[in-house]
């Protein structure tokens, strides 16, 4: 404590400052993620960004210690080295929140937050507390409202399966026709049942490769299909 003090300007208390600030500003980030169940959530994204402040004000110790340094020789400092282990090596926690499950990618923006997290970190523990405050305002921004002002469809693929095709599948041409839903393709599927104590019967399903129109969701799309009663089951696939 008393280097920080005699031999640099980091005082003790302008450290303490810069590890509080970046876990408030680590958990305001991390705030959104706990909120929607992520697998980083507040804590992770807290101890992030103090892990990668506390390299930062590491870094400028020990260049603050060299160049305090008296004697006949030079003394070559490279600035950079430690904070830049940050920068790649939590690469390796964002890849731990990626998982794939029924062939669609979930965590990528929970990574990109931990990544950037980090870099606040650095940014507070080199003493740029408004511009990592402003940084963190922005990603706050990406994360909340983005999604709330900017929707979105994305062309996914829909299984659509239903017994009485007489009934169901002009209900489902009528229902896309209706909603000016764009079908980019159709793969048809017929699977025959026969049962001891009932008729033989078929059952019908269409694989549709669709793009919605803006103020249509793939949910809202779904729960009005299944209102017909000769459609047993709707899901949505990625492509």
């Amino acid at each position: 404590m008393d280097f920080l003090i005699t031999t640099n300007p980091l005082t003790w208390y302008e450290a303490l400052i810069r590890v509080v600030a970046a876990v408030v500003v680590g958990a305001l980030v991390g705030l959104d993620r706990e909120y929607k169940n992520r697998p980083a959530g507040l804590r992770t994204h807290s101890l992030v960004c103090l892990g990668a402040t506390v390299v930062a004000i590491l870094e400028g110790l020990l260049v603050w210690r060299l160049l305090a340094l008296d004697g006949p020789e030079s003394v070559n400092v490279s600035i950079g080295r430690i904070s830049a282990q940050v920068v790649s090596g939590i690469g390796f926690l964002g890849a731990g929140t990626i998982f794939v499950a029924q062939k669609k990618v979930s965590g990528l923006t929970t990574a990109a937050g931990l990544w950037n997290v980090a870099c606040l970190g650095l940014m507070i523990g080199f003493g740029y507390y408004w511009l990592a405050l402003i940084v963190a305002g922005m990603i706050t921004v990406v994360l909340v409202l983005f999604q709330k002002m900017i929707r979105v469809n994305t062309v996914k693929r829909v299984e659509v399966r239903f017994t009485n095709r007489a009934s169901a599948l002009p209900f489902i041409n009528a229902y896309m026709h209706q909603k000016h839903i764009e079908v980019l393709d159709v793969d048809f599927h017929i699977e025959t049942f026969r049962d001891a104590d009932a008729p033989e019967r078929n059952i019908y399903t269409n694989l549709y490769t669709l793009h919605l129109p803006p103020g249509l969701s793939y949910a809202d799309m779904v729960m009005q299909l299944t209102q017909n009663k000769d459609i047993q089951v709707v899901r949505t696939r990625n492509v």
